[in-house]
């Protein structure tokens, strides 16, 4: 009688493990199905993200123009640099592209990158002349830091300071 409840419990773990098993290769196709059905970037992850893009992009190429303006008397060929490096930034900002995650946000961030753009143009041509004025290139790149700034509070984020990340 004991080997007969001996075996009856041995078929009735077996039977259990097998049954377990079962549920749990099936727990990740739900999840995979759940997965697919959620949306595929948070907006605030992909603004974030496309603007450190910005801030990466100009600091790649913006090198010489820091050490000018940062510079007590900076030398004519500081001021060729510099003025060949806005001209550099300003190319490589108008090669970025707003995501498409970012569809919502797509015409302030374009415009944003247009004025950024313009902003280093004009530094640039600015730096070419005797006595250079950057009080224009200021004037773009604060009205770019604004469209940044809307972008940002349209997914409920803090504006940032592009003038400080660079």
């Amino acid at each position: 009688m004991k080997k007969f409840f001996v075996l009856l419990a041995a078929i009735s773990f077996a039977i259990g493990l097998t049954a377990c098993s079962a549920e749990k290769e099936a727990e990740p196709e739900k999840t995979k199905s759940e997965e697919a059905s959620k949306p595929a970037v948070n907006p605030k992850s992909a603004m974030y993200k496309f603007y450190m893009s910005i801030v990466n992009t100009i600091n790649e190429a913006d090198a010489d123009l820091n050490a000018y303006e940062g510079a007590e008397e900076p030398t004519p060929e500081d001021k060729t640099a510099a003025s060949e490096s806005a001209a550099a930034v300003a190319s490589k900002v108008e090669g970025l592209e707003v995501p498409a995650e970012l569809k919502d946000q797509k015409s302030d961030l374009e415009a944003a990158l247009k004025d950024l753009a313009e902003s280093y143009k004009i530094k640039s041509e600015e730096l070419k002349k005797d006595a250079p004025s950057l009080e224009a290139s200021d004037e773009k790149f604060a009205q770019a830091e604004e469209k940044i700034g809307a972008a940002f509070e349209s997914v409920e984020m803090k504006k940032p300071s592009l003038a400080k990340e660079l």
